[in-house]
């Protein structure tokens, strides 16, 4: 199996998990990016309150989003996009959480998709100072891009598993997870109940 997945960026609009506002997603066939899409949402209700400290990270408020698909009604686009891939997002925890967080607060199904981290795979492949983002993009060869634009981010972390892959001579992801000791997670999805 080739170097395939999608790599995934959320932003949010406060510190809930489920106020996702935006997303990039970038996918990657052998180990080259073949396609990006990224677009507004409207976060669930409940959590779309927008709060300045989110604002002033990644520039977007209430208004940005007023005309954009709901996170039921993006849904269908961000699945047909990922398709079987696994995800692969830098700190995948926190962008695993939006998926699962938005999709617990508007009873949508959740895919238990299988995902890996470049934050991780980042403290195992370069020696830096810090791991963050445009730090570890810069080390593999990525610069110079408007982090906290959730597409922009999607990609660096997509060039981060690119460059790591090719560093360490890993034909797939299981090989790139087994050569660094890493596992490759899965979304923990709660089962729901008809009562």
């Amino acid at each position: 199996m080739p170097v395939d997945f999608t790599a995934i960026d959320f932003e949010t609009a406060n510190s809930s998990a489920a106020s996702a506002c935006s997303v990039g997603l970038v996918r990657v066939r052998d180990g080259k990016v073949v396609e990006r899409a990224g677009w507004l949402i409207q976060p669930p209700p409940g959590h779309d309150e927008f709060l300045e400290w989110n604002t002033r990270i990644h520039g977007l408020t209430a208004r940005d989003v007023a005309d954009a698909p709901t996170w039921s009604g993006q849904m269908a686009a961000l699945t047909a996009f990922i398709g079987d891939d696994v995800l692969v997002a830098h700190n995948a925890g926190f962008d695993t959480s939006v998926l699962r967080r938005a999709c617990e607060a508007t009873g949508d199904e959740c895919p238990p998709y299988a995902y890996l981290c470049t934050l991780q795979i980042a403290r195992k492949t370069y020696e830096l100072d810090s791991y963050r983002l445009p730090k570890a993009a810069a080390a593999a060869g990525f610069e110079e891009f408007a982090h906290h634009d959730a597409l922009a981010d999607a990609e660096a972390c997509a060039q981060i598993m690119i460059d790591s892959a090719r560093r360490h001579g890993a034909g797939d992801l299981d090989a790139l997870a087994d050569t660094l000791s890493l596992r490759i997670g899965r979304i923990a999805v709660t089962e729901r109940t008809n009562v």
